[in-house]
């Protein structure tokens, strides 16, 4: 068999299969999450069970029990502090992300990003529009519009997890690139849509910390890459009076997290050694936080935000046929699927490019479903749009958690069935990956990044 180099394997059609360097790094990505989208999955049970137990008020106590500093505006309930502040830990590695997507993953290249990208923008659009239509005649609810866009993508790992899916590694760089530019897009529309009255003073002050702390990672990258006590103690309390600003300026503080990702630089410098010398300071930071944020701070924020009181079958079924919750299970269940699964097809007709001969457009259906699961971030514009109203606010949640069981469920259906066909295509691509030989090394211009 003739010999190829690991990055210009071949593509004959729409979703193949990704680069050598960029399957290895999905594969590292979606084994954490892994783990994260159990504890995910556990802590919204656990707040389940109890806010709908003899012991409910004690759960709702301890959400709604405020600590902090008032003079800074961050006098704050627990469940507060879990949205706005462990939330801008996960956006950080949001920013993290896509800022390596974008200069040194596959979606620097055009032909490479167009798919995901526009599917995302179609995975958004379609349960935004449905919504809005469910919706049109109460004009108080149609401000939770947004909800059923987000993909939590910890969530839908634990579910391929679970359901032992040897998913190709093209379907799994499509679902991953799919719910980190569905996250940019969220962060965008909360940015935007859901920030309170703003205050321009602090948003400026906040530019000058945001700047210290951009300089000082991009030209002491090497020296934080060593000593990683220096990010703690230098670049955390930047970071924190940045959130701190933010926060105090009225756009909602995960913004900051979103903001601090992108000022890390993703390429080595030319001090560090060559091209040996090891991975850069975005992927570093990747490594550092991406437990704390799976492992701690989406699970404590599922914790405090999933828990609501449904009042059993009679409230489930009243909380269900809610326009709130209804727009939301069908833009999520629905509005995915045929946003995502619609804009690949129409891209396939305009290019005349077509579906990667080892794929079927079942499989696409399956991981479209996946990206119907909106927990976390969806849990957080739930609680953004309905903040005055607790009654609408949990029959949003119980929607999004419907919802999400939903689309779990149909997607496990549909994947499962299709795992014999995924075994012999992941045998193939462990035969090219021998073919190929060595491990892609990580090589980029350092310039500026």
């Amino acid at each position: 068999m003739a010999n190829k180099s690991p990055d210009h394997a071949p593509k004959p059609g729409v979703l193949g299969r990704g680069t050598y360097s960029e399957v290895l790094r999905v594969g590292e990505i979606l084994r954490k999450e892994t783990v994260g989208g159990i504890l995910l999955v556990i802590a919204a049970a656990a707040a389940l069970i109890w806010a709908n137990s003899p012991a409910s008020e004690s759960y709702f106590a301890l959400r709604d029990f405020r600590i902090g500093y008032e003079p800074w505006h961050l006098e704050l309930s627990l469940g507060s502090w879990a949205a706005d502040g462990l939330l801008a830990v996960f956006f950080f590695l949001v920013g993290l992300e896509l800022k390596r997507e974008f200069v040194a993953g596959d979606l620097r290249s055009f032909n490479k990003a167009v798919v995901p990208v526009a599917a995302a923008f179609g995975g958004v659009a379609v349960p935004a529009l449905i919504y809005t239509g469910v919706n049109i005649f109460s004009p108080e609810t149609l401000q939770g519009w947004a909800i059923p866009t987000a993909t939590d993508i910890a969530f839908a790992v634990a579910v391929l997890a679970i359901v032992g899916s040897h998913l190709p590694s093209a379907l799994r760089i499509f679902l991953l690139t799919l719910a980190v530019v569905d996250d940019l897009l969220a962060i965008s529309i909360i940015a935007v849509f859901y920030s309170d009255a703003i205050d321009p003073i602090p948003l400026l002050l906040a530019l000058i910390p945001l700047a210290v702390y951009t300089v000082l990672a991009q030209k002491y990258r090497r020296f934080f890459g060593l000593k990683p006590a220096a990010a703690w103690f230098i670049l955390l309390p930047l970071g924190f009076l940045v959130w701190a600003l933010v926060h105090a300026g009225g756009i909602h503080a995960t913004v900051a997290g979103v903001l601090l990702g992108f000022a890390v630089p993703v390429i080595r410098s030319r001090a560090s050694g060559g091209p040996n010398a090891g991975p850069g300071l975005a992927e570093l930071f990747e490594h550092r936080f991406r437990p704390l944020s799976a492992g701690f701070a989406v699970p404590v924020f599922a914790f405090f935000s999933a828990g609501v009181a449904v009042g059993g079958l009679e409230g489930f079924i009243s909380a269900v046929s809610d326009p709130v919750a209804l727009g939301i299970i069908l833009g999520l269940v629905v509005g995915k699927p045929i946003g995502i699964v619609g804009t690949t097809w129409l891209l396939t007709k305009v290019t005349r490019v077509n579906l990667d001969p080892t794929l079927k457009w079942v499989d696409l259906i399956g991981v479209a479903l996946l990206a119907g699961i909106g927990f976390t971030v969806s849990l957080l514009i739930a609680d953004l749009s309905f903040a005055g109203d607790g009654t609408t606010n949990d029959h949003a949640k119980v929607g999004i958690l419907t919802a999400s069981i939903a689309a779990a469920l149909l997607a496990a259906i549909i994947l499962r069935a299709r795992n014999k066909r995924y075994r012999v295509i992941e045998a193939e691509e462990r035969v090219d990956a021998d073919d190929d030989g060595v491990p892609d090394v990580y090589q980029q211009p350092d310039a500026g990044r």
